[in-house]
């Protein structure tokens, strides 16, 4: 396309693309794991089996199909190990075991502790709300930290109600010792 006379071609600008910059890499298991009980999975066991008798009179078989599945699920999630993932952090956003999170869809940061262990978690928004966990290192916290605030303001959302609710529930009814 001729650019038109009244115009001076220096005036435009080229768009100059910003290269791929890796500001800090770690690895760490893909997901928190803590090694469950006997005691754990008899708990377990014996309210899916008080739920299930009371489903059988209701005649929801399907909803009794849901919760065995579900109680299977979490019995593999506590004996399979994670895997290890790299983590990277960029000058374009974050990389997490090999997808790509844009800053433009990252809105916040904050650290957790959990099961003595020390937690990543970033929120955003693509299509839908998203929320990145991420283990880390205690040594490697500051580091991140100091990557992240480049980009990310620090900010730990409030407790919602159903937060707090399952905080209760968990104290109300301890699976284990």
């Amino acid at each position: 396309m001729p650019v038109p006379k009244n115009q001076n071609s220096s005036s435009f600008k080229k768009n100059t693309v910003e290269p791929l910059k890796v500001l800090l890499t770690w690895q760490s298991p893909s997901r928190l794991f803590k090694k469950k009980s006997r005691e754990h999975f008899a708990t377990i066991g014996a309210i899916v089996f008080l739920v299930a008798i009371i489903l059988v009179f209701l005649q929801e078989w399907f909803l009794i199909a849901v919760i065995v599945s579900l109680v299977f699920f979490a019995y593999v999630l506590s004996t399979v190990k994670p895997e290890e993932v790299e983590h990277q952090i960029t000058n374009k956003g974050i990389v997490t075991n090999g997808k790509n999170y844009f800053w433009e869809q990252l809105q916040r940061f904050w650290f957790e502790e959990k099961d003595n262990q020390a937690v990543l978690s970033i929120d955003g928004q693509d299509r839908l709300p998203i929320r990145l966990v991420i283990l880390l290192s205690s040594e490697k916290k500051e580091e991140v930290k100091k990557a992240l605030l480049q980009y990310l303001p620090e900010d730990k959302p409030e407790k919602t109600w159903t937060d707090k609710a399952g905080e209760w529930i968990s104290r109300q009814i301890p699976l284990e010792k």
